[in-house]
């Protein structure tokens, strides 16, 4: 067992200085995860991955390279090529450096005089064990071939699924069994004397203190790229009569700035926004995803309790579903933001699940589907933007479900 009292060995480091390495050396994590999770997983477990570095920062000078966006679940446009996509197209990366020493993996390569990334950690969950209690723990596992994406070059080097880059190798590759928070492995990274250090399927790591400061401040620095939200500011003004000065959402320019605003203050554009995920929450999670009938209620009681006639549906249902719903929604009117082709080809699928989110998260209310990360960062959103939890935790139910359980409400702490 390598990690059992992960807080003595972290005060030892700080007491010792890391262990006598050299305070000047730069250091870089890089991450990746389980290629099926979709856009909003990513985001959250760079969330964890961002509260790690700033922690490992306050014993050594290390920096996290953003991995780039590759096709991630939900980006269905296959005809575009959304390939080792950088940060910068959806996310302002000085914001997030203003946090957390970042850099994207293009401009880190530039850095580096041979692509070769020292060692190579695969995180792997222990084995379900019956009764056992939960502990933080990491040790060192036979890797599980059938669950690894990397092999050994003629070169002895591993290569593999570093980010589509077939030109990135690993000098040394090692699969550690982990259960515990991210910044628990942070005896682990210092103690190491390589330079560079990738974890791959990153997610098994938790969040250091979910819903703490700390993570609003990693959450609030995730500011939108300037494109989309100009996008999205400009399908409200033009469609559903929604300007941040209207709206009381003026928000500070620097994310630091952000203060806890009054909840009971009217906020928001006049329109009501929902999501509705279907796909594979209609056979997933079928007992909690409405039918479209049923959606359709739902949506019309909540327009009806706030007085409006206008709703902004984000959803990947099909045309058909969409239509059918457009007509029970009447005399309400629904909007959908639908980029022309070329607008699609420069925001990306990505860039428009953003601008849809921003949307949302702008609206009078908002109500979204059980258990989605997508839902759930609209949530955040309007958190940091001070709306009533009243017009933020909502989903909507299911047929036979009656009067569902809400989501949590995670309230957003500042400093």
């Amino acid at each position: 067992m390598y990690l059992k009292q992960s807080t003595l060995l972290l005060l030892l480091l700080q007491i010792f200085g890391a262990l006598g390495q050299d305070e000047k050396t730069q250091r870089f994590l890089l991450y990746e995860i389980n290629p099926g999770e979709g856009f909003n997983l990513r985001r959250d477990v760079y969330l964890r991955m961002a509260v790690l570095v700033a922690h490992l920062r306050a014993l050594q000078p290390w920096t996290l390279v953003l991995p780039p966006w590759s096709s991630p679940y939900h980006w269905r446009s296959g005809h575009l090529d959304q390939e080792k996509v950088p940060w910068f197209k959806f996310f302002d990366t000085d914001s997030l450096s203003s946090f957390v020493s970042v850099i994207e993996l293009h401009e880190f390569l530039k850095t580096q005089e041979e692509w070769k990334i020292d060692e190579l950690v695969i995180l792997e969950h222990f084995e379900f064990q019956e009764n056992s209690l939960w502990e933080e723990k990491l040790e060192e596992v036979k890797c599980r071939e059938s669950e690894i994406y990397y092999w050994k070059s003629n070169k002895n080097e591993w290569t593999g699924r570093f980010w589509n880059n077939p030109n990135i190798t690993a000098k040394n590759l090692r699969c550690m069994a982990f259960q515990g928070l991210a910044t628990s492995l942070l005896p682990f990274l210092v103690e190491e004397n390589s330079k560079t250090i990738m974890l791959d399927r990153a997610e098994v790591a938790l969040h250091h203190a979910f819903g703490d400061a700390e993570y609003w401040a990693a959450r609030r620095s995730m500011r939108f790229a300037q494109e989309l939200i100009v996008a999205a500011k400009e399908f409200r003004k033009a469609h559903l009569d929604s300007t941040d000065e209207s709206d009381n959402t003026i928000r500070p320019k620097n994310w630091k700035d952000e203060r806890q605003l009054d909840t009971n203050a009217k906020r928001g554009g006049p329109y009501i926004a929902v999501h509705l995920r279907r796909k594979d929450f209609v056979t997933g999670r079928a007992t909690q995803v409405p039918s479209i009938p049923g959606a359709a209620k739902q949506i019309k009681i909540l327009a009806e309790k706030h007085g409006l006639g206008k709703v902004f549906v984000a959803s990947d249902g099909t045309e058909k579903e969409l239509t059918e719903l457009e007509n029970l929604l009447l005399p309400l009117t629904l909007h959908r933001f639908r980029p022309t082709a070329e607008e699609l080809e420069s925001l990306l699928d990505g860039g428009v699940a953003i601008i849809e989110q921003i949307i949302c998260s702008h609206a009078r209310a908002f109500t979204g589907t059980f258990e989605s990360t997508f839902s759930f960062r609209i949530q955040e959103e309007r958190e940091i933007m001070g709306f009533h939890p009243d017009n933020t935790f909502q989903r909507l139910c299911g047929d036979d479900e009656g009067d569902c359980d809400q989501p949590t409400r995670w309230r957003v702490q500042f400093d």
